[in-house]
């Protein structure tokens, strides 16, 4: 899983990484404990490319090495997890509120959510809550 630079931001994951974790985060809010097998249901993958996603979550240091099958993130991966979940959140419910279709929205909200930068989404959400 590779890392890439924005300017002005620190290192962050692909978009897959991200939505990886973001799916751990939903889970995790339903169940304490979140295996392997619970996030290949509920992304609708199969269990060897989850198996190679969190291998490199580790690796990368976005979820704890020692916790056997439970997902456990690390202080960064959960940090980096709620961002990308604030600004999921936060995309669907403007772009719903402005009429498009919820399932749209929710795809739409998926794409942004990677693509904005830090500074961009703060401002927007200055502008659109204040």
């Amino acid at each position: 899983m590779e890392h890439f630079m924005k300017k002005g931001e620190p290192t962050r994951l692909h978009a897959s990484g991200e939505d990886y974790l973001e799916a751990i985060l939903i889970l995790k809010q339903k169940e304490k404990t979140v295996r392997p097998i619970d996030l290949a249901r509920y992304m609708d993958y199969s269990r060897p490319s989850i198996s190679r996603a969190v291998a490199a979550l580790r690796a990368e240091g976005f979820l704890c090495p020692d916790t056997g099958s439970d997902l456990e993130f690390t202080e960064e991966g959960l940090k980096l997890a709620q961002k990308v979940y604030e600004r999921h959140r936060f995309f669907t419910d403007r772009l719903t509120a402005a009429g498009v279709d919820p399932e749209v929205a929710e795809q739409d909200a998926c794409r942004i959510e990677h693509a904005i930068s830090d500074e961009s989404f703060e401002k927007l959400k200055e502008a659109l809550s204040g």
